[in-house]
């Protein structure tokens, strides 16, 4: 008789359980009594949905934020969030530095797996910068905010408002607490505040950027180097920024519900913060229910690109997305090669960015299937909703608060492989489980 085989705990395993773990327990808090103050505690399924989506930094919720938890419950879903933010493993690496213990190989082969590295060495060294760019971005933020908040809500509240939407904007969750201005309102009574609608897009641009770009900028004093994943990000990123902020102002400049009523200054300011914000913040200024289907349209496909690697977003993200286009373009020209900056990606990057975008939108078409069997809303509403869970974006057309039991079960697994990524997911399942192919003679198929 053969030994049964254990099942090993590969990095990739590790982060799923982590996660999983680490929204667990989020899901028990939320569960008691005394997160929500003075109402009976919500049903264990949208406390579990909630800490799913604060851990998964996304934003979708079944109830308003403000109204329906005490401040003890709106602080917990705070820290769900900023551990969402830098990962179980970020937060595990930070406690163990405190304590003066070694950060073993393991250990480090997981971090490498959660920051997307391709190498072991300096993932300890990334894991510090990573927590001082927390620190500094989310306590600027929380300065700037405060400006606004503590006028309308007074020292008290308005400083834990600026500390609150600076952690909620930073780790791109969108998370707010603006009940008092009616359910699920986000941002929208401050359409016509700059500060607010600067800020709040300058937290999730820079927490979306990833952590290896804004280390890379700031060391570049030294270094005088960029490598070509950082091009790739920003080049891709001001792309999609621009694309996004002049599609809504094109397409939505004579919306009496959106754009139509507001001066040109504030035109502008809300078209940038709501063509930025599918980048997998959550956050709106302008009602999406009110838009044009085009312009709802649009931010599908900016949802689905999402952030870039090893952010605080989602998406199939940016570095994906160029590679393939770049990809399509070499095939167009008769090239072998896919080249960027004079560099060449390896054809197994691009086979993962494939692989990648097929599995989301595969992942994406099930879930909208299923929703449309679960749910009444249309398949457009749903397939908005399917997108902004994937890109752990977490913005709504206003299905999300409504969803049956299956389909808010539906949309929690969608974000949680959406924050975690397909590629994760699924080597979590199938490696070692397949044994390594074996090369067989080539033929072609005739393709297109």
């Amino acid at each position: 008789m053969q030994p049964k085989k254990q099942l090993r705990l590969t990095p990739p395993r590790i982060l799923v359980l982590g996660f999983a773990l680490t929204i667990l327990i989020g899901a028990v808090l939320l569960s008691l009594p005394i997160v929500v103050e003075g109402k009976e505690p919500i049903p264990f399924l949208d406390a579990l949905f909630t800490a799913t989506s604060a851990v998964c930094v996304t934003g979708l919720v079944v109830h308003d934020t403000a109204n329906t938890f005490s401040t003890f419950g709106e602080v917990v879903i705070m820290l769900l969030i900023q551990v969402g933010g830098l990962g179980f493993m970020g937060f595990a690496t930070l406690f163990a530095l405190l304590l003066g213990k070694r950060v073993g190989v393991k250990e480090r082969l997981i971090l490498r797996e959660a920051y997307h590295q391709d190498r072991v060495g300096g993932v300890v060294q990334l894991v510090k910068y990573i927590v001082v760019i927390f620190g500094v971005f989310e306590g600027l933020g929380a300065l700037i905010l405060a400006t606004r908040f503590i006028p309308l809500f007074g020292w008290k509240k308005g400083i834990y408002f600026s500390v609150f939407h600076s952690i909620s904007a930073f780790n791109n969750a969108g998370f707010d607490l603006n009940g008092a201005f009616g359910d699920y309102s986000s941002l929208t009574p401050f359409v016509n505040d700059p500060v607010i609608s600067l800020t709040i897009p300058a937290l999730f641009i820079i927490g979306g950027l990833g952590f290896v770009v804004i280390v890379e900028l700031f060391q570049y004093r030294w270094t005088r180097r960029i490598s070509l994943h950082t091009k790739l990000v920003l080049l891709t990123t001001g792309i999609l920024v621009a694309a996004g902020s002049f599609g809504i102002l094109l397409i939505e400049w004579g919306n009496p519900r959106t754009l139509g009523g507001l001066s040109f200054r504030d035109t502008v300011v809300a078209a940038f913060f709501q063509g930025v914000t599918p980048r997998t913040a959550g956050f709106n200024t302008l009602d999406l229910a009110g838009m044009y289907p085009a312009t709802q349209f649009l931010i599908i496909l900016l949802m689905f690109v999402g952030a870039s690697p090893g952010s605080t977003g989602g998406g199939i993200k940016t570095t994906t997305f160029i590679t393939m286009l770049l990809a399509v373009w070499s095939m167009i020209r008769g090239q072998d090669d896919v080249v960027s900056f004079r560099r060449t990606i390896p054809h197994h990057q691009v086979y993962r960015a494939l692989t990648v975008t097929v599995l989301s939108m595969t992942l994406v078409i099930i879930v909208t299937m299923l929703l449309t069997i679960t749910e009444s809303s249309d398949v457009f509403h749903v397939f908005f909703e399917s997108v902004s869970a994937f890109g752990t974006v977490g913005l709504s057309l206003g299905v999300t608060p409504d969803l049956s039991p299956p389909g808010r079960i539906l949309v929690l697994i969608t974000m949680f492989i959406g924050r975690l990524g397909p590629m994760t997911v699924a080597y979590a399942v199938a490696k070692g489980m397949i044994k390594p192919p074996i090369r067989h003679p080539e033929e072609k198929p005739l393709i297109g």
